[in-house]
């Protein structure tokens, strides 16, 4: 009995290992075999520049899996559409990540007509682009190009990090009379309490206001080719936010490369931060300057451009703000802020669990973010 015990643990060893090392060399050599991001069917019905607008059609099953859970579809759908509005680095794949954790899929499956903006991939000949080009141009022209497909003028805004601060920036400039609700998920808003660069911003305040006030050197005025972030480095800065959770994701890989079903979640979402675009130098400009040192989302009003200017006290429909628990980057101070400085009478506060990535597309993230986020704007989408 012990003898055939160790026959069968042999063989079952040895099929691991065999497995373990055909899926190591087929990932190293063929990783989009493991790629299942983007799987809803979409039509692109605008392009401009950089920008694109994505569509997505009605969901043709009658339910869907959503993790471990089924989830009926339904079959009415609420009359005001909405735009997704990515960050700039992450690729939109984040907002349909995996079959079963799509917030793509699963608005679908409550009923809303799903739209996304895709601001692509810059190079250096977009190095100038800041934020009066993604919040004032590219944003508006996904808007009007939504609102010609549609046939109707009211929309929904969903923001998640740097593109919820598009939606805001956006309003506060166009004081667009038609957008009915915005939601943001873990969008900063006070730079003096995102983590440990908080307070780093905090510290070179005094030095900053001399270097100003005593010497010529401006930083917005360094040529924004040198400025532009390349897609590798922004996934690095990104990844030593948390070292800790970096190393014990490698260490789960090399424990569970065998399994297949495994490795295509893994790999999937390892992309969303393998993957990066590049930051504009432009962009860069504005957030380290305006963003950062000036804090100026915090104090309500952020100047785009020379004479154009986004005022927050003109954001008045209804507002849900999401962050998350245990976010290092974005802190619940900083996404907190936002309420102090939108107006709105109907505005929302919500805390959801998970770190930057885990709030807006983790495990627990559609019983938690997503159906705080779905529930809030089917009670605020009637005709």
């Amino acid at each position: 009995m012990v003898l055939d015990r160790m026959v069968r643990f042999s063989s079952f060893a040895g099929e691991r290992a065999v497995q373990w090392i055909s899926n190591a060399v087929e990932t190293t050599l063929f990783a989009e075999n493991f790629d299942v991001s983007e799987q809803t069917p979409y039509d692109v019905v605008a392009r401009n520049g950089l920008m694109t607008l994505r569509y997505y059609p009605p969901l043709k099953d009658s339910e869907i899996e959503v993790g471990g859970e089924t989830m009926p579809v339904a079959t009415a759908r609420h009359p005001i559409p909405v735009l997704l509005v990515p960050p700039l680095a992450a690729d939109p794949l984040n907002f349909d990540l995996l079959p079963n954790r799509s917030l793509v899929k699963f608005l679908l499956a409550k009923g809303f007509k799903v739209y996304l903006v895709d601001f692509g991939s810059p190079k250096t000949r977009h190095a100038d682009y800041g934020l009066a080009d993604y919040a004032a141009r590219m944003l508006p022209d996904a808007i009007a190009a939504l609102r010609d497909h549609h046939g109707g003028r009211q929309l929904s805004l969903l923001g998640y990090c740097m593109g919820g601060l598009f939606t805001l920036v956006y309003q506060g400039w166009a004081a667009d009379l038609d957008i009915r609700n915005i939601v943001t998920i873990a969008a900063p808003i006070d730079s003096t309490a995102v983590g440990m660069a908080g307070g780093l911003v905090e510290a070179m305040q005094v030095p900053i206001r001399l270097i100003r006030r005593l010497t010529p050197f401006r930083i917005d005025k360094i040529s924004a080719k040198r400025l532009m972030m390349p897609g590798w480095m922004a996934s690095n800065i990104f990844k030593l936010s948390n070292p800790v959770g970096v190393i014990q994701g490698y260490a789960d890989l090399l424990m569970n490369l065998w399994d297949r079903e495994y490795l295509r979640e893994n790999r999937t979402v390892a992309k969303w931060f393998n993957d990066m675009h590049a930051y504009p130098g432009g962009i860069v400009k504005d957030f380290v300057v305006r963003v950062g040192l000036d804090n100026a989302l915090a104090k309500g009003r952020i100047e785009l451009a020379d004479g154009v200017t986004s005022d927050f006290s003109a954001i008045t429909c209804p507002y849900l703000a999401i962050a998350g628990k245990t976010d290092q980057i974005v802190t619940l101070d900083a996404a907190r802020k936002v309420m102090e400085v939108v107006p709105a009478a109907d505005k929302q506060f919500a805390e959801a669990p998970g770190g930057h990535a885990g709030v807006f597309a983790g495990s627990k993230a559609p019983v938690t973010t997503w159906t705080i986020a779905a529930d809030w704007l089917a009670l605020r989408s009637a005709a």
